[in-house]
């Protein structure tokens, strides 16, 4: 392990968690398959192979950035937010639809499918931590400090929102605790906040007043989620999602079916990924789950550890804004899967299946990689002078 280790730089406890993650997806994925081979046809060997195809290029992608300078992530921040709006506009309009949700953009030829508020959730992360960075003494500003590091954060959410609330709520929260940790005063922050929330409000009452107008597409998809689950808690036709994934946790038990026996797994939509957890749970039962959440603490703690340590404020909000992601999605994904939150389309980081969202997580962990090899890097050569000074 060592051996191989030595190929690859930064922190050697996120590379073994997240290389254990990527292998285990393989087994996962392919055992929870047989709701979409149901549906969608095919054989659970087809969906494994597509998913490897994935996996093999996220790795990739993960060991090329790692070796990177975080230098010109900074400097490439606002190309890859410009690239994003494009994405998320293009998709608007001419995006491929899965559930009524036009989020995806479809690859020719190759038949995968690219979803792109994926990669404007990373590629929005990087750009507001390098303008904290660059903005950091006028932050009490409206003009020169606040608007111009808010603004391409409600561009992304309006953009997104249309189609994926959850991602873009999760997006908006997210910006606004780096923004925080920023040092953006707290009275601004609260001010927006009380700004979104009544705009939605009003989007919400023009919507109900003007029906025809279709300004929330997925409106009665987000009501429905929410009211079914406070209002009808035990309406087995209005929540059988829930209530499977609840019944898959609790046939789980201590130690699980074990890997291929669960049977509620086909009968949960998504069980490969808005519902992995539940899944996980039924085959590997409560003990590997409490493991599973250990990883991802460990994970965000090693995360949280690069950050602290690094001399430049870009590439502490960067790590930072990762790491509470990374965790955020995980976490949505068990709340939804035990009941405590309503449906929403968070998959599992690194284990569940998903092509553009896998690939971004290993790009976010890339970047974490790089700044964390820059700081070793650094040690080593300060041990040096050290040792040449005595």
């Amino acid at each position: 392990m060592r051996q191989y280790l030595s190929y690859l730089k930064g922190d050697n406890v996120i590379w073994i968690i997240t290389l254990l993650m990527l292998m285990f997806s393989l087994v996962s994925v392919y055992s929870f398959v047989p709701i979409l081979v149901k549906i969608e046809g095919g054989t659970p060997f087809k969906y494994l192979s597509k998913h490897a195809v994935y996996v093999i290029l996220g790795f990739l992608v993960m060991f090329w950035l790692h070796k990177r300078d975080p230098k010109y992530i900074g400097q490439f921040s606002k190309f890859g937010y410009v690239v994003a709006i494009g994405l998320l506009i293009f998709t608007l309009f001419f995006g491929a639809k899965v559930n009524d949700a036009g989020r995806w953009i479809r690859i020719p030829f190759v038949g995968l499918t690219f979803q792109s508020s994926d990669f404007a959730k990373l590629a929005l992360i990087i750009y507001i931590s390098k303008l904290l960075s660059i903005k950091k003494d006028v932050l009490n500003s409206w003009s020169k400090g606040f608007w111009p590091v808010f603004l391409p954060v409600l561009i992304i959410f309006l953009l997104i929102v249309k189609d994926n609330f959850s991602t873009a709520a999760l997006l908006l929260l997210i910006c606004l605790v780096i923004m925080f940790i920023g040092k953006v005063p707290i009275s601004k922050l609260m001010i927006v906040g009380a700004a979104v929330i009544t705009l939605a409000f009003l989007a919400v009452l023009a919507h109900k007043a003007l029906p025809d107008l279709n300004l929330l597409p997925r409106y009665q998809t987000w009501e429905n989620r929410i009211f079914n689950k406070i209002e009808n808690p035990d309406d087995v036709m209005s929540n059988s999602q829930s209530m499977n994934a609840e019944l898959a946790i609790h046939n789980g038990s201590l130690l699980g079916q074990g890997v291929g026996d669960g049977k509620l797994k086909e009968d949960i939509p998504e069980a490969y990924a808005d519902f992995y957890f539940a899944s996980f749970v039924e085959e590997f039962g409560l003990v590997s789950a409490l493991f599973l959440v250990l990883l991802y603490m460990i994970l965000l703690y090693r995360i949280i550890r690069i950050a602290l340590r690094s001399e430049k404020l870009f590439e502490t909000y960067v790590c930072l804004g990762i790491g509470i992601l990374i965790l955020t999605q995980a976490s949505i994904n068990m709340l939804v899967c035990t009941g405590v939150f309503p449906v929403t389309g968070q998959n599992m980081p690194l284990l569940a299946m998903g092509g553009s969202a896998l690939i971004m997580t290993c790009v976010a962990i890339g970047v974490v990689q790089s700044i964390a090899k820059t700081q070793n890097v650094e040690v080593k050569e300060e041990t040096i002078n050290t040792l040449a000074q005595v």
